[in-house]
């Protein structure tokens, strides 16, 4: 799917994809590569699909996206990661994480079944509980993701999902 993120040093809209990672040979990232999370490793896991967001005419992961099918119905974002050079005060490109998170939003949509249709779950881990909570707000704040209860868990609503992928995935 074509997308467009935001190259931070000029405000730039630059063209990107989200592809399926068995239609590149790029390798995917893992923890040796800078990431957090090893996705060639996660990508091997039942019932999930992985996806890369890159830059058209580059080779170079911008983010990496695992989404999963638990027992079959249930849409669920296992892990989620932007690159490290995407990251902090000096990041290179913005918009990476919205545009993944939308694209399992819309994910959700083609895949959800009965009552899940649409609704988009994942959890929240960080090594802190003031970590925790800081990631939950940045994603209640820019993608209107709710906490479950007291859980590490969060949701994402249909109109929320729908609202990211207008967002994040239908920019011209």
């Amino acid at each position: 799917m074509k997308i467009k993120i935001i190259r931070v040093g000029d405000n730039g809209l630059i063209d990107g994809e989200i592809i399926d990672s068995r239609k590149t040979k790029i390798p995917l990232p893992s923890i040796t590569d800078g990431w957090r999370f090893n996705f060639k490793k996660h990508s091997k896991n039942k019932d999930t699909e992985t996806y890369v967001l890159i830059i058209d005419g580059k080779n170079r992961i911008e983010g990496c996206l695992v989404f999963e099918m638990r027992d079959k119905v249930e849409p669920y974002m296992a892990y989620i990661e932007i690159a490290p050079h995407n990251k902090g005060d000096q990041k290179e490109f913005d918009r990476v994480a919205g545009c993944l998170i939308a694209y399992a939003s819309k994910l959700s949509f083609i895949y959800g079944k009965g009552y899940y249709l649409g609704w988009l779950a994942f959890d929240v881990k960080e090594e802190t509980e003031e970590a925790m909570l800081k990631l939950m707000t940045v994603y209640s704040e820019k993608y209107r993701a709710q906490r479950f209860a007291e859980t590490t868990i969060m949701l994402i609503a249909p109109e929320d999902g729908e609202w990211l992928i207008n967002e994040y995935l239908n920019v011209k």
